[in-house]
């Protein structure tokens, strides 16, 4: 646990680590307070991309983590800034919810109506509609660059899943034949985009969550330090060698003693 003092921000999942439904999890709020009052700094990071920062605030602040809107990060900020950085002034086709629609406009992303775009990028889409897909299907076989903002297949709601992201984008391949660039946990672009929004190097960040292939591989891949917590999805008969996290705890308070 020594690797935890050298840790200067802490990038936290949210549902099954540091809350379950509408149920914080234990020790979760006194980890987060026990980490700001060292000086080092809280991320909170989700690859849903279907909600804007004002709904986590809105939740976050709801259950007492007093969280500051600098401090929420999605897989739709990652895919916007990489955009914003890489694919200046091109005309995107969004196939997303209004919540990422406007979180887009925000970063001065050009959407267009899906009569024309240079890009066609998919999402975790709740409002989606047959109308949506047609649209992106044709301008990907016409050309268009495709993204997507994250590859989760799944989403955890109350009594079950629903498709996620991953799966919007792997009907889109199967018509197309095209698939997408990947964004969110666990792509290389979000730990880049991570250190270089914090201004503190991958060696000094720490990635926390319940999920070996996004949480923990993302830490694992691209240099963070990987901490897995057994209070969601992930049981410990499902580590295996290659993907055994840096450190494993049963959940996020057993880490509070080791933050100084």
């Amino acid at each position: 646990m020594y690797r935890l003092n050298k840790i200067k921000l802490f990038v936290l999942d949210m549902d099954g680590t540091i809350y379950i439904g509408k149920n914080v999890l234990p020790g979760a709020r006194e980890f987060v307070s026990a980490v700001k009052r060292s000086g080092k700094k809280i991320m909170y990071f989700t690859n849903n991309a279907s909600n804007d920062h004002s709904i986590y605030i809105e939740r976050l602040t709801g259950m007492g983590f007093n969280a500051d809107e600098s401090e929420i990060f999605t897989a739709g900020d990652v895919t916007a800034k990489y955009l914003t950085t890489h694919r200046t002034n091109a005309s995107v086709y969004l196939v997303g919810t209004p919540a990422l629609e406007r979180s887009f406009r925000q970063y001065g992303i050009r959407l267009t109506d899906g009569s024309e775009a240079d890009i066609v990028v998919s999402s975790f889409d709740t409002t989606l509609t047959y109308d949506k897909l047609v649209k992106a299907c044709n301008l990907i076989r016409g050309g268009a660059e495709y993204f997507c903002t994250h590859p989760d297949y799944n989403c955890p709601v109350e009594g079950g899943y629903i498709p996620d992201s991953g799966a919007i984008a792997a009907l889109i391949t199967a018509a197309t034949g095209v698939k997408p660039r990947f964004f969110g946990k666990p792509c290389r672009e979000t730990a880049d985009i991570i250190a270089e929004q914090s201004g503190i190097p991958k060696s000094e960040i720490a990635v926390v969550g319940d999920r070996l292939y996004t949480d923990i591989a993302l830490g694992k891949n691209h240099g963070l330090l990987s901490v897995l917590v057994l209070s969601g999805e992930t049981k410990l008969t499902d580590i295996s060698g290659e993907n055994t996290p840096d450190i494993t705890v049963n959940g996020i308070g057993d880490l509070i003693q080791y933050i100084n």
